[in-house]
């Protein structure tokens, strides 16, 4: 087993002299070059042990090539010179036979991007199999000694991404990203969580494996219960499960077009500005929130900047493609993400102490439309499902399928526990005062 590794990442410096010498080489009456590098590794354990331990090491650079509206792409994922002049090559022959974009959009000028750098960890680029390994096996024996099937991965990435363009436009990022996911199975007992960070060191293993543990010991023998509308407090691995489904829905085409919750009844126009949520939804794209301290531009070039996407329960704005900004007059500010939610300096013990009754929800698994214009989804409870009675959790019960407009879900937020993050999203958990269940479930 290797006690060291060195991660396979180019200096920024490296990497813009890459893309602006395939810049150069293009004959194309635009260009736009991307580059994605860097090393991603994976331990996986189940059972309480090691199981597989990778390493991959990524290299892409795509070049895109326009004469006019027209415009193709090809990528190489070698690094050499003599591959990266016959992709310049090929994109540009590929280039002069594609269709015409009806919806072609010229090229970004440089832009301006925030004066910080993303978090980039030294021990998180280099940590070792051996490393990774001695820090799953605390989860392990945890888990084994409490009598768990444990499973889950420590995985982690260390990348650079850099763009260049024939209109001056140039930008790099590094950055460094941890994530264990942890599963403990006792007897008809499961639990699960999950914990994201910019550094491996900042991940609670040995916490996150106790608080598992003791949910899928709690979680055994679950009765069932009728299904219907019942309070529910979301942890906050549930929650990150359902509010992406909403912000991924405020595109301002598709609430144009009718295609949204966010349109208008035949009228023109969409919802930005109403009132639609609970006052306590306050949502931002926050890439320097320090839970995140993510990359300062996206892929196409436009800034990833600090956006307030929901105040009040009000949407200010709806995420707008160049295309469609150009068409209606708008400005495009680029994707909606990472996304955070404000929270409150409440855990979730307290929300479960404040509620009469209702049901904990620990994972939304499986979450699938029913409806994509009013946003309904479908989905499972997982991995530990509780009741609440009389501010305390009185036993475990079944999994639940439920069937609920998301919205609506968002509009009954009624109390926000303290944030966590999970994935590229930073969220609290939320106690939502009615969320609608169909049917018991076999699953654990």
């Amino acid at each position: 087993m290797l006690v060291t590794t060195s991660p396979a990442l180019l200096s920024e410096d490296q990497a813009l002299s890459l893309v602006e010498k395939a810049v150069k080489l293009s004959k194309a009456e635009e260009v736009f070059v991307s580059l994605s590098t860097g090393e991603e590794s994976l331990s996986r354990f189940s059972e309480n042990q090691i199981s597989q331990n990778i390493s991959k090491t990524v290299f892409n650079l795509s070049i895109t090539s326009y004469f006019g509206n027209k415009s193709a792409s090809a990528a190489v994922t070698e690094f050499d010179e003599d591959a990266i002049a016959s992709a310049v090559k090929r994109s540009e022959e590929l280039a002069r036979i594609a269709p015409a974009d009806p919806e072609w959009m010229p090229l970004l000028p440089p832009q301006t991007y925030d004066l910080r750098s993303p978090a980039f960890d030294a021990a998180t680029a280099t940590v070792s199999p051996l490393a990774r390994a001695e820090m799953v096996q605390q989860a392990c024996a945890r888990s084994s000694q409490g009598g768990a099937h444990g499973s889950g991965t420590l995985s982690t990435e260390a990348s650079l991404y850099a763009i260049a363009s024939s209109t001056g436009l140039r930008a790099c990022n590094q950055s460094t990203d941890a994530d264990f996911s942890f599963t403990a199975r006792v007897e008809d007992g499961s639990s699960w969580a999950k914990s994201t960070a910019w550094s491996i060191n900042e991940l609670p293993i040995a916490q996150l494996a106790e608080q598992v543990l003791d949910r899928a010991i709690a979680s055994r023998n679950p009765r069932p219960i009728t299904p219907g509308v019942y309070p529910v407090i979301f942890d906050g691995a549930a929650f990150a499960g359902l509010l992406p489904w909403v912000i991924w829905s405020l595109d301002a085409r598709a609430a144009d077009e009718g295609r949204s919750f966010m349109s208008i009844a035949d009228a023109e126009g969409n919802r930005a500005g109403e009132q639609i949520f609970s006052p306590l939804v306050q949502v931002q794209r926050d890439p320097a929130h320090p839970l995140l301290r993510s990359n300062t531009f996206f892929g196409d070039g436009l800034s990833n900047n600090y956006l307030e996407i929901i105040k009040d329960g009000v949407p200010q704005s709806l995420s707008y493609s160049r295309y469609w900004a150009a068409q209606k007059g708008k400005e495009a500010k680029g994707a909606y993400y990472p996304i955070v939610m404000t929270g409150s300096d409440q855990s979730l013990a307290d929300l479960i102490a404040q509620t009469e009754r209702g049901i904990f929800v620990s994972r939304a698994w499986y979450v699938r439309y029913v409806n994509p214009k009013t946003l309904e989804v479908t989905g499972m409870t997982r991995d530990g499902t509780f009741w609440i009675e009389d501010g305390k959790i009185a036993y475990p019960i079944k999994n639940l399928r439920f069937n609920q407009v998301l919205p609506d879900m968002l509009r009954d937020v009624d109390a926000v526990s303290t944030v966590k993050r999970y994935g590229g999203s930073v969220v609290p958990g939320v106690r939502v005062k009615a969320f609608n269940f169909t049917s018991i479930t076999d699953s654990l």
